[in-house]
């Protein structure tokens, strides 16, 4: 999602639960709980993205700060232009049907005597974040 953002000539910013264990943001910056982080090339320096962690170097009221954010703690990512991106649900969440799409049709019973059906799990989806 990040390259697609940055590609398509947006800026790419992410959405972080600052309460979550391992996040490491400026405490000034967040409200109510959360903090919305600019991860633009422009605005970072050393930008890593990897399974497990964000992280980078950027600039808060002019003072330079390293972020570090486990990327369980990620809400979502959307493009600050279009309010286009993915909200990710937390694990174990329910997530609500948009009524414009249809449903998926109900897995498929297993056959007697194979076992239980594999356990599903939600899609992400993209939503207008404002």
């Amino acid at each position: 999602m990040h390259d697609w953002i940055c590609d398509s000539g947006c800026t790419p910013h992410v959405v972080v639960d600052a309460t979550k264990d391992g996040v490491q943001v400026p405490l000034g910056f967040v409200s109510e709980g959360r903090i919305v982080l600019n991860v633009s090339l422009s605005a970072t320096q050393g930008l890593l993205i990897g399974a497990d962690f964000l992280e980078f170097t950027a600039r808060f009221g002019g003072v330079s700060h390293y972020v570090r954010v486990p990327i369980q703690a990620v809400q979502g990512i959307y493009a600050r232009e279009t309010s286009e991106g993915m909200v990710f649900p937390e694990e174990g969440a329910a997530v609500d049907a948009d009524p414009s799409e249809p449903e998926d049709p109900p897995p498929a019973a297993s056959p007697a005597g194979s076992g239980p059906a594999a356990p599903t799990r939600p899609r992400p989806s993209l939503k207008i974040v404002r």
